[in-house]
Order: C-alpha cells, then sequence, then structure tokens
C-alpha cells in the first residue's frame, strides 16, 4: 500500500507574505501616482514630478518597511510573551493544562473520554505546541514574520511606484496627469485581481474596490494641486 502524503497548498498558507505584497504594491502605486497627478496639476514640469515621484518612492518605500517591521515584531513579542507564560505554566500546573487541553477537544465536539485520550498522546509529543496551536491560535502556518514583511513590503511598494513613474517619462508633458491616472486606475484593476486570485476572493470584486479609492485619492491630490498650483501662479 502506498503511503498517502498531504499536498493540498491552501490560501491561508500564503498569508504571511500575501498581505504585505499586495498592501506594498498597492500602497506604491496609488501614493506614487497620487503625488505626481497631484504636483503635474500644480503646473509642474516633467523634471520636478520625476523628482518628486523618485522621492515618494524611496520614501514611502522605507516607510512601508519600517512600519511593517514593527507592526509584525510588536506581534511576534505578544506571541513570544504567550508561549513564555504557556511554557511555565505547563512546568507549574501540568494537571491543569492537561484538563484545559481536553476541554478544549470536548468543546469541539469530542466525547470526554477520546478528548482525554488526544489531549494525553498531544501532550506527550508536543506539550508546548500544542497548546500553542489548539490555545493560543499560533501556527507555523501564520507566525508572525517580521523581516519578511519588512523586504516584502519594501520591495513590492517599489515596483508599484515605478508605474507611474515609466509614464510619466513617456508621456507628453501638457497630459502627464491624465496619462498617469489612466494608466494607475489599469494597474490598479489587474492588482486588485491578482490579490483577489492569490487570495481566494472574487477577482472582480478585488479589482473593484481597490480601483475606487485610488481613483479617489487620484482625485484628491489632483484637486489639492490644482488649486495650489493656481494660488502660488
Amino acid at each position: 500500500m502506498s503511503r498517502l502524503s498531504h499536498s493540498e497548498i491552501h490560501m491561508v498558507h500564503r498569508i504571511g507574505w500575501l498581505r504585505a505584497a499586495v498592501l506594498g504594491a498597492n500602497d506604491g502605486l496609488v501614493s506614487t501616482a497620487s503625488l505626481v497627478v497631484g504636483v503635474a496639476a500644480a503646473g509642474s514640469g516633467k523634471p520636478e514630478v520625476l523628482i518628486a515621484g523618485l522621492a515618494g518612492l524611496v520614501a514611502g518605500a522605507m516607510s512601508m518597511a519600517a512600519g511593517e517591521y514593527v507592526s509584525v515584531s510588536s506581534l511576534t513579542d505578544a506571541e513570544q510573551a504567550d508561549l513564555a507564560r504557556e511554557t511555565r505554566e505547563l512546568a507549574e500546573t501540568p494537571e491543569a493544562e492537561l484538563e484545559e487541553l481536553t476541554r478544549i477537544y470536548v468543546d469541539r465536539g469530542l466525547d470526554r473520554d477520546l478528548a482525554e485520550k488526544v489531549a494525553h498522546q498531544l501532550t506527550e509529543r508536543d506539550a508546548l505546541g500544542s497548546h500553542a496551536r489548539d490555545e493560543l491560535g499560533i501556527s507555523e502556518t501564520v507566525t508572525a514574520r517580521p523581516i519578511q514583511a519588512a523586504l516584502v513590503s519594501a520591495l513590492t511598494f517599489a515596483l508599484g511606484a515605478v508605474v507611474p513613474l515609466i509614464v510619466v517619462l513617456l508621456a507628453p508633458e501638457t497630459s502627464i496627469a491624465l496619462f498617469v491616472a489612466a494608466s494607475t486606475i489599469v494597474g490598479l484593476a489587474v492588482l486588485g485581481g491578482l490579490g483577489a486570485s492569490a487570495g481566494g476572493a472574487g477577482v472582480v470584486r478585488g479589482a473593484a474596490r481597490v480601483t475606487l479609492w485610488g481613483a479617489l485619492a487620484m482625485a484628491a491630490t489632483a484637486a489639492v494641486g490644482a488649486v495650489f498650483g493656481v494660488t502660488v501662479g
């Protein structure tokens, strides 16, 4: 008899990097495009628009990396604190911890005798791992990884931010805002669809919600740029 292996790939397995990647690319595209549109709407020339966009790319990528690292590190600290407390409780009150694990399995539908057997066997094999998974909800799949989140966020932000800068280089100087806005709408729709597909959600809905908020952001910065550009001019 051949040995069966569990080879399914579930969407939750991607959650560690998918969130950071989608957020980074979306922010890079939206924030840089909005900045470029606002500066262009103020009447600035192509060199000024490019400098502003490049500065936004660098600053945004570093900000995303720092923000993700700090945020996910805080989550990691909380996980480590919970694991340390659980380790201490397992050493000091093993019977109470065994009973706690048993009650968890009873609440999930096992009868008392079977729940006790499962709790005993899992405790003998890996007591801390069992409590981490079934009591605290901490597992290898969803555990926090600060460095991974920071690097993915910075890289994807930069990749998203490059798109409007390329459009600025190629677009006529008199129509920079229009070309950037149009290309960004298309990019957001593609990005939203890909993110939704990778996460197992509806493609159309994912594309629509990302595109809507991106369009609103560009409209707001274009209005600010136009108003202050006229005022300064």
